[in-house]
Formats: structure tokens, sequence, C-alpha cells
């Protein structure tokens, strides 16, 4: 035993096991995996070589005590050292079984993860392959609309240079017309200089007469009482002062002139332009739009016949002077224009003319497209007849002869026809004569209508004393001269213009008796009302 102890203190096992143990700890981080276990592995085995020779001396120091000596020793550190060693060895083997199932539930899991990445790579796949799918759609989409857009520039391109053309247009459209407009703004403004340069004589006239009369009443008063007061309650010595009708007649009545001028070219083009959307003649149309006049001016003057035997009968009552009770009826109606209920009368033209047989409509529309015309037009002809000059428009019938004086032609007329095709436009009167020209259509061949007007008054069925009669006749001895002279250049004529061909004398005859008994019966109504 004592040999091998020396052996083994001799060996210096333990001092180089010691040395290697330090060199390892310096050189861990350094070393390879391999290098590293290499070392470990001779340290064991060090180690192992050394617990063999210290279990040889054990035995050997065992068996030299005898049968009983270190047993003590044996059971109180040794045993429980071998104890130890396996204890440690069963509580390794459970923590090794406890390891061992703890790697299998981390491999279901992992499993159980590559499983569900595995579906989820495939989801994430289709969805990618969707989104490609998308995303090349939105492609061919960009690039049709990168097309289409190529395309709307160029045809932007084209409209830009037409359309900078059509702006030049208007530019000089626009030009042209502030020069017509200043033009006429010149010539209302001449107009209006003159009417005041008449109202200003017409003021400094009336003043003159109104010194001389204050003159002759001062130079004819008398010192009596009774004289003064007899003569201050005459009625011929109070001087009446003219009313607001009369002092605005002539603006008024240019005013009227002017709208009425408007209407024709501004209105009537409009409801032209309206009634050719749904009439393709343009003759119609034009006949249209003259009927719609003239039975606007028809309905507006009935309208204010009545409204003024209204307003007489309201006034006469009350009525105390100093005008007259007609001017009060008319200074009433100018301040009370808007009175005049103009819808009525429109309803009245449209009734007009659905039974009017010269004209015609489709079937889907209406006369009220027009409305508006001839909303304008009643209320202009209802103005008309509070001046003191009432304006109408003139006796008009399709095939009479046509005169410089009252109408001009249309740019499409014949200009060697001598009778009238039909009327575009009626003139304006006053009294007997023509203030504004109307326009008419002139054409070799036009046919004589013996339809009249509604311009005209209506035949009365009224009974007259021959004394009138015979006035009425007297009155209206140039009117038949004209009629006469009329049917003779309607027999002139009748040779050369083949609409013509067929009348004779006696339908001439006929036709000169019907006016004539229709101008008398007008003149006989008129002198009785």
């Amino acid at each position: 035993m004592a040999d091998t102890l020396r052996r083994l203190a001799n060996s210096e096992t333990c001092r180089l096991l010691q040395d290697k143990l330090e060199d390892w700890y310096k050189d861990y981080h350094i070393n390879s995996c391999d290098n590293n276990l290499n070392v470990c592995c001779e340290l064991l085995e060090l180690n192992s070589k050394i617990q063999g020779q210290l279990f040889t001396i054990l035995n050997v120091t065992a068996r030299e005590g005898g049968q009983y000596a270190g047993v003590e020793t044996l059971k109180s550190r040794f045993l429980p050292w071998l104890g130890s060693c396996f204890t440690t060895s069963s509580s390794g083997a459970d923590s090794n079984f406890s390891l061992l199932q703890e790697s299998l539930e981390r491999d279901k899991k992992l499993r159980e993860l590559s499983a569900s990445q595995e579906k989820d790579l495939q989801r994430l796949e289709s969805q990618l392959a969707c989104t490609r799918t998308e995303l090349n759609s939105v492609r061919q989409d960009l690039i049709e609309a990168q097309l289409e857009l190529e395309d709307t520039k160029t045809k932007s391109a084209s409209t830009l240079l037409a359309t900078e053309e059509e702006i030049l247009q208007l530019r000089a459209d626009l030009r042209a017309s502030e020069d017509k407009l200043e033009i006429r703004n010149l010539d209302s403004l001449d107009e209006y200089e003159r009417q005041i340069r008449l109202l200003k004589d017409e003021i400094s006239i009336l003043s003159a007469e109104r010194s001389v009369l204050q003159g002759r009443l001062s130079r004819s008063r008398s010192p009596s009482p009774l004289r003064h007061s007899s003569r201050s309650s005459s009625p011929f010595l109070r001087s009446e002062s003219p009313t607001p009708a009369r002092l605005t007649n002539a603006s008024r009545r240019a005013r009227l002139l002017s709208r009425f001028n408007d209407i024709f070219a501004n209105d009537r083009l409009d409801a032209q332009n309206l009634l050719r959307r749904y009439i393709d003649d343009l003759e119609m149309v034009q006949r249209i739009i003259f009927i719609a006049c003239v039975e606007s001016f028809h309905a507006a003057k009935m309208a204010f016949r009545q409204f003024k035997l209204r307003v007489r009968k309201t006034l006469s009552p009350s009525h105390l002077g100093p005008e007259s009770l007609e001017d009060a009826v008319i200074d009433y109606i100018v301040r009370n224009l808007d009175c005049y209920d103009v819808q009525s009368s429109v309803n009245e033209v449209i009734n007009a003319m659905n039974v009017n047989p010269k004209i015609s409509f489709p079937p889907e529309v209406d006369f009220i497209l027009i409305s508006s015309f001839i909303r304008e037009v009643c209320r202009l002809a209802f103005a008309m007849q509070t001046l003191e000059d009432p304006l109408d428009i003139a006796f008009a019938i399709d095939g009479e002869l046509y005169s410089e004086t009252k109408y001009r032609r249309t740019y499409d007329s014949e200009l060697t026809a001598p009778l009238v095709c039909y009327h575009v436009w009626p003139a304006l009167m006053e009294s007997d004569t023509v203030i504004v020209k109307g326009e008419t259509l002139t054409k070799r061949g036009a046919l004589v209508t013996r339809s009249r007007s509604r311009s005209c008054s209506p035949n009365r069925s009224r009974s007259v004393s021959p004394g009138k009669t015979l006035v009425c006749v007297l009155m209206s001895h140039r009117q038949l001269i004209l009629i006469c002279n009329y049917s003779h250049l309607l027999l002139d004529y009748s040779s050369e213009l083949p609409g013509l061909a067929g009348l004779n004398i006696k339908y001439s005859q006929n036709m000169q008796k019907r006016q004539t008994l229709s101008i008398l019966t007008d003149l006989s109504s008129n002198s009785i009302s």
C-alpha cells in the first residue's frame, strides 16, 4: 500500500491534472469546441486513473486493517458517498425521462407549428397569386387609362384650338355688338335729348300762357266783392295743371316704341328658335308668331276697355277735379299698370290661336311654349293704350298690296312681287301714321284670303240711326276711295300674276262691298260708343 501511495505521489498526476485544468480555464474561450472536448476527455482519463489508484489503495488499506478495522469509516463516509452517487444517477434517469418527454412534446409542437406555418404559407402564396393577378389587371387598366389619357389629350388639343378660334370669333362679335349698342345708345340719347327739348319748349309755352292768363285775371278783377266772388266761382277761370300721365306721355311713348323694337329684335327671335325645335316649316313658325302678336294686341285692348270701365265706375262718385274724369282714369291706370291681369289675356290669346285655321301645331306640344312672348306683347299693348294718342298695329291681310310706307321685305322675298304672301311682324300705327314699319314676305302668286286679323274691330249687330250712318259714310270717304283703288289694282295685276288668274271682276266687286260694309260697321259702332 505504501508503494502504491508513493507511486501516486511521485507520478504528479494530480499536479498535472491541476495544471491542465488551469490551462483549459485560460484557453476555454479561445479553443474550438473540438479542442475543449479533447481537453475534457483527457481530464476525465486522468481523473479515472487517479480514482483507480485511490480505490486500489482503499482496498489494500482495508485488507491490512483486518476483518473489522475501518468498518465505521466505511459506514460513515464511503457508503453514504456511494448512496449519494446512486441517488444522483437515479435522479438523473428521472430527469432524462422528463427531458425526453419534454423533447417529444416540443417535437409535437414543432410539427404542429410547421404544419400551421405550411398552411399559412400556402394561404399567403394563394393571396400573393391573387394579388399578382389583381396587380396585372390594375397594370392593364393603367395602360388603358394612359392610352385614353393620350387620346383625350389629343382631342383636347384639337378642341382647344377650335375653342380658341370660337373665342376669337365671339370676341369679334362682342366688339361688333358693343359698337352697335353704343350707336343705339347714342341714337336713344339723341332721341331723349330731343324729347327733353320738346318738353322744355312745352313747359316754357305753358308758363307763358299761365303768365298771360294771370295778367288777364289780374286786369279783369273788380273791387266789388260780389263780382269778385262770382268770378272766382266760375269754372272757366280755374287753371288746370296737367296730370302726371300727360307730363310723362312723351317719355312713355318713347319707352314703349323702344320696347316694341326690342321685342321684334330679341323676344321674337327667341320664340322663333323655340318653335323651330318642334316645327320645321319656317313660314308656319312666322305665321304663328305674327298671329300671336295680333291676338295679344286684341286681347290687351279688350282688357284695357274693361279695366277702364271699372276704374271710371269706381272714381266717378268721388271725383271732384280739378282734372277731368277721363284724365283721372288714365292717370290711375298709368300709376297701376301692375293691376292688369295679364294671365287672363294670355289664356285668351292661346285659346284664340288654338281655333285659328291658318296655323297648326304638333299634338304633343302646345302654344303655351311661347306664353312668355305673348305676355310681354300683352303688357306692351296694354301700356300703349294709356297714351294720349294710343298706338295700335296696322290692319293686315294675306294677299294685300305691298306698301313701302308700312312694311319692309324679308331677305328671301321676291322684290318685284306686288302682293304680300304672309306677314312676319305688324306695323305700328298712331292714328293714320306709320310709326314703326312691319315686315312681310312678298311672293308672286300669293292668293288673296278673305280672313281678317283680329287687330280690327269685330262686327257689331247694332241698329244705328240714318243720321249717324250718314256721318260714318262721310267720315270714311277716304277709306272707301283707298278700297276702290285697291280693287282696281287687283284687277290690273290679275292678268300678270298666276295666283290671281282665276279672279274676275265680280269677285273683286263682292270683296269691295264686304270690306266697305265692314268699315262702315266699325265706324258706326265707334260713333255709337
